[in-house]
């Protein structure tokens, strides 16, 4: 395959990771689609990884830990506030 093939499958494993975690931020809707994120993050970062794409690497690797890092703000906002929003 073409890098530029590798390039859009990574860019749509991205997009597809943000999307998963939609319900959940934006709409307040309790939703397990985020579990998604676990399965297609690390193809985005293979296929980044193939063209040697750090920036896609980065980001790919970033919405693949992203519920621990939105369990993490989550608890210093609920620390800092004392569990009232």
């Amino acid at each position: 395959m073409k890098k530029t093939h590798f390039k859009r499958l990574s860019i749509i494993c991205l997009i597809v990771s943000l999307l998963v975690w939609l319900p959940n931020i934006i709409f307040n809707v309790s939703s397990q689609l985020w579990v998604v994120t676990f399965i297609i993050a690390p193809v985005g970062i293979v296929f980044a990884a193939l063209i040697k794409k750090n920036s896609l690497i980065i980001a790919n690797t970033f919405m693949f830990f992203s519920f621990f890092i939105f369990m993490f703000f989550g608890y210093i906002v609920n620390f800092i506030t004392d569990g009232n929003p």
